[in-house]
């Protein structure tokens, strides 16, 4: 891979070819979609790279003091070997970058392969192709955050954490001394906390830029207009805080903020700038002199930073990683906007160069972007991604084996947790022709309070023992998500028929496994838990609607609500999102409705992927459009669902009432309370397919062409564009 370096004793700059890092666990591997440059801190290193050796002494005396020590310690000659051999070394640059995640390390959870995230970092956020970033440096972007925007993360973050340090309030006075980078966004991060802003740079260009997004008034230091504008703002007072953004030797910064600062008011250190503060001026009002740390609280704590180790959000708010992720969904949001920042973009390739045009003066700008080969711009022009359809293929395994008549079918439950218990098990535990054999689970006493409850036979811990059980006719899997592939895997190989909760899978790579073990065996007894096509509201609607010969078109509206603070289906990293996990409960319903299956997915969402706009294409032209939505009114029905096609339209409201209207209008009678979305239904087919060995509920090409359709969602999202669904060869 290319990565920027620099070699800090010549000044040589470089783009060269360096190995690709592993990726470690406790982070993961991202390719570099757009790198910031840094047009103060970066460009400072640079400059300070051609200069003498006497010139870089003179730039960083905290350096020379280190050497003297060395030199008081090692003596002369180790400490000169030392010292010319680090400096004789390329050095990386850059610190603040958006890539896609191409790797996971060993610990992470909260993204996966494929997701856009925000990176941080002067060690693991550089101007490369491939970084290795840990969890606490990173931030997933949010959907629909354009990636060169999003590469403004760390420098948003430490403008953000700059603010923070001045503790604003609502109609403060705030000065922004320096209009660079970083002071732009300090302004607009003001301005979005209710501040006004006055700001300060000799640079007209800036001064003009930063009134355009949003400060009240801007001009030169030498100018008396600011401190005209000062005056009006305050009424005489003075600014309530300032905010140091400058670089440079000058002190004139400083000098500044005490003339323009009220009484008592705060002075913020976000640059590097000079610090001689004018005792008497800084005395005499009593002015509180704060610095602001980076990125935010864990900056140079390795623990924090290198191990993961969180900081609890009771006691510290905001630490690098909240910071970074606050910024992303301000400029999510259109609080902040960084577009008009971006002078020049560049491609990665001419990087030298680039840098070479900023240090000469050649190139004047306030932020510079480097693109990267490979990842693009999220846009609906963009050329379609593909998903593939898994083509079902059933080997020649060992048939299973005739069950004997008249011997009931016998039941073992992989899983008893609450929808086990409250919607599958008190339908079978009565249920004539059925045994209840044995039920495992993790932990023994949920087993014992499920035997106990519903009348299994056993209780056990031990999977392995159930599989090997011949006894055992079907396995339901009714665990967490993150294993529904691998547990039915195991049981299609065992020779069980397998009803599973849906999801079925939660990446295309998880449902090849089962596929592949459905071949290995010939085993295809499988039944995923998509209940509402057996709902008797629902089926009698459908047949009252009766065929159609033109294209139909399905709004399918959930209201599915917030879910509570802690529960495990807000785990997306190791269980994957919430449409993943329910989707496709709706998509299921769909093509059952419409007789076929999609063809096409294109997927939009809000900040955060808390409300989904699903838009699902049939080979007829059919279209159906699944509104997942999480801000709804909590009283509002569930599911409602409309079907138009052929000058007729079918109703269903949340599985209480249906109507159909065509020529002859038909309106179901109410249900009572109690709702029946099918799952008595469902079971009754899946039991009476193992008994008669029949053919399953819904044919296993249906259940794959389900799954591969929930899965192109995350792929949709993810890619901006519609996702076209393709049968494997």
């Amino acid at each position: 891979m290319k990565q920027v370096v620099q070699n800090y004793k010549s000044g040589e700059l470089a783009v060269l070819d360096v190995p690709v890092p592993g990726c470690k666990p406790g982070g993961v591997l991202v390719r570099t979609a757009y790198s910031l440059i840094s047009t103060g801190t970066e460009l400072m290193k640079v400059s300070e790279a051609g200069m003498s050796m006497l010139g870089k002494a003179r730039s960083r005396p905290d350096q020379v003091a280190k050497v003297m020590q060395s030199v008081a310690v090692n003596g002369v000659p180790a400490t000169y070997r030392k010292v010319m051999g680090k400096l004789d070394s390329y050095t990386p640059l850059g610190y603040s970058l958006c890539g896609v995640v191409e790797q996971v390390g060993a610990g992470i959870d909260d993204v996966k392969v494929g997701d856009m995230v925000a990176c941080a970092g002067n060690e693991h956020a550089l101007h490369a192709e491939l970084n290795w970033v840990p969890k606490n440096l990173y931030a997933r972007v949010p959907d629909g955050l354009a990636p060169r925007h999003a590469a403004f993360g760390t420098v948003g973050s430490i403008a953000l954490q700059g603010v923070r340090q001045g503790e604003p309030q609502l109609g403060e006075v705030a000065l922004v001394i320096g209009l660079g980078l970083i002071g732009q966004l300090v302004v607009q991060l003001l301005v979005a906390s209710g501040a006004r802003v006055v700001g300060v740079d000799p640079d007209p260009v800036r001064c003009e830029l930063a009134e355009g997004l949003g400060a009240a008034a801007c001009g030169d230091p030498e100018s008396a207009a600011v401190e005209a504008a000062v005056a009006e703002l305050t009424d005489g007072h003075g600014v309530d805080q300032v905010y140091l953004a400058a670089g440079g030797g000058s002190n004139q910064p400083v000098e500044l903020a005490a003339r323009l600062c009220r009484d008592r008011g705060r002075v913020v250190d976000i640059g590097k700038c000079r610090l001689d503060l004018p005792w008497n001026a800084y005395y005499e009002k009593e002015l509180d002199v704060r610095f602001s740390r980076s990125y935010g609280p864990g900056r140079y704590d390795p623990e924090y930073e290198l191990e993961g180790r969180d900081y609890p959000i009771g006691y510290v708010r905001w630490t690098e990683r909240r910071n970074l992720a606050c910024f992303l969904d301000l400029l999510a949001r259109g609080s902040v906007d960084v577009e008009p920042l971006v002078s020049h973009i560049a491609d990665f390739d001419d990087a030298v160069e680039t840098y070479q045009r900023l240090k000469d003066g050649e190139l004047k700008a306030v932020a510079v972007l480097f693109r990267y080969p490979g990842p693009v711009e999220h846009t609906a022009e963009a050329e379609a991604p593909a998903v593939a359809v898994p083509t079902v293929r059933r080997g020649g395994g060992a048939p299973i084996p005739a069950r004997s008549a008249g011997a009931p079918v016998r039941l073992a439950f992989v899983g008893a947790g609450n929808y086990a218990t409250s919607m599958l098990l008190p339908h079978l535990a009565q249920r004539e022709g059925v045994e209840l054999s044995t039920v495992v689970t993790t932990t023994a006493l949920s087993a014992a309070n499920a035997q106990r409850k519903f009348g299994f036979a056993r209780a056990t811990t031990d999977l392995d023992a159930v599989l090997g059980d011949k006894s055992i006719d079907a396995v339901f899997v009714v665990t967490r998500h993150s294993s529904h592939a691998e547990l039915t895997r195991k049981a299609l190989l065992a020779g069980k028929a397998v009803f599973v909760e849906k999801p079925l899978a939660l990446t295309e790579g998880e449902l090849a496994d089962v596929l592949a073990a459905v071949e290995e065996s010939g085993n295809d007894r499988l039944q995923v838990g998509f209940n509402r096509r057996f709902a008797p509201l629902l089926q009698e609607a459908r047949k009252r609607f009766g065929a159609r010969t033109g294209p139909a078109s399905l709004r399918y509206l959930v209201n599915a609500g917030r879910l509570q603070h802690g529960s495990w289906y807000l785990r997306q990293g190791a269980e994957g999102s919430r449409f993943a996990g329910e989707g496709g409960h709706f998509i299921d319903t769909a093509s059952w409705l419409l007789d076929a299956d999609p063809v096409s997915v294109y997927a939009v969402a809000s900040s955060g992927n808390e409300d989904l706009q699903v838009v699902l294409r049939y080979p007829d032209e059919s279209t159906a459009t699944i509104s997942y939505v999480t801000s709804g009114a909590p009283g509002f029905p569930k599911e409602t669902l409309d079907l138009v096609a052929d000058g007729k339209v079918l109703r269903l409201d949340d599985f209480v009432r249906a109507s159909v209207y065509s020529r002859k209008r038909w309106v179901s009678s109410r249900l009572p309370q109690a709702r029946d979305k099918g799952q008595s239904g469902e079971l009754a087919a899946f039991v009476k397919a193992v008994r008669t060995g029949g053919p399953m509920p819904v044919p296993l090409e249906s259940l794959v062409a389900t799954t591969a359709a929930t899965l192109a969602v995350q792929t949709g999202l993810t890619g901006g564009a519609p996702v076209t669904l393709a049968r494997a060869r």
